[in-house]
């Protein structure tokens, strides 16, 4: 039976690609840069490389804040300082976000059924706001953001500390639920403990291992309903 929930935060809970677009176009809107589709779409593929890059271990969380504007903006020509949209990027950040549809619903009969502990490599700030400001704090009996513990997903450091710091923590009554196969499915397996992955667009193509397309799904899944 499992009753310890881990769940990741970004694109399982909140629609980040939603919140990172808003976010940008106002904060190169403030900085004097017109934002495009062909730039809100570069931008969260740079993003995302960078975000998998310190995930290895190959660039550092400050670095990455300035590092996708510079790399953005040298590609695309534009005269702009990076550095000042990094800053208006994250002073923006914690005002927006969206939760998915159903989230708040689903860790309330999670939380019925055992504890839920959040796991994010996301900002300290911007975490914080955003699962208040989604209603989640109700159901959670944790959260270990990186930025806080000074380990990053999928990091066997990060692995080891949630499991150190949860009570009574049993690994073969937890799971790992998320929608990143590098962050999420690698902490669980450092962890020694199931992964679920959450794919509303179907699961990567060689894929073998358990996935949940929604919600209604993931509680079948786990208590066979």
């Amino acid at each position: 039976m499992k009753d310890i929930f881990l769940l990741d935060v970004d694109d399982t809970l909140l629609d980040f690609r939603r919140a990172e677009r808003a976010n940008l176009k106002k904060s190169l809107e403030e900085a004097g840069v017109e934002a495009d589709e062909r730039l809100l779409a570069r931008f969260h593929e740079i993003n995302d490389a960078l975000w998998k890059a310190l995930e290895r271990g190959e660039i550092d969380r400050e670095s990455l804040k300035t590092e996708r504007f510079g790399r953005l903006f040298r590609e695309f020509g534009i005269l702009c300082d990076p550095k000042i949209a990094a800053r208006n990027y994250w002073e923006n950040f914690p005002a927006i976000s969206f939760p998915f549809a159903g989230a708040r619903e689903f860790l309330a009969e999670l939380s019925r059924r055992g504890r839920v502990y959040l796991v994010t490599n996301g900002g300290a700030t911007i975490q914080d706001r955003h699962i208040a400001d989604a209603g989640f704090l109700p159901f959670l009996s944790g959260v270990f953001i990186s930025e806080k513990i000074g380990f990053d997903k999928p990091s066997l450091g990060f692995a080891r500390f949630v499991e150190e710091k949860i009570e009574n923590y049993k690994r073969e009554r937890a799971v790992w639920i998320g929608d990143s196969l590098t962050s999420d499915g690698e902490c669980a397996k450092n962890a020694g403990i199931d992964f679920l992955l959450f794919a509303p667009d179907g699961a990567p193509a060689g894929y073998a291992g358990a996935w949940a397309g929604d919600y209604a799904q993931i509680l079948a899944d786990l208590f066979g309903e």
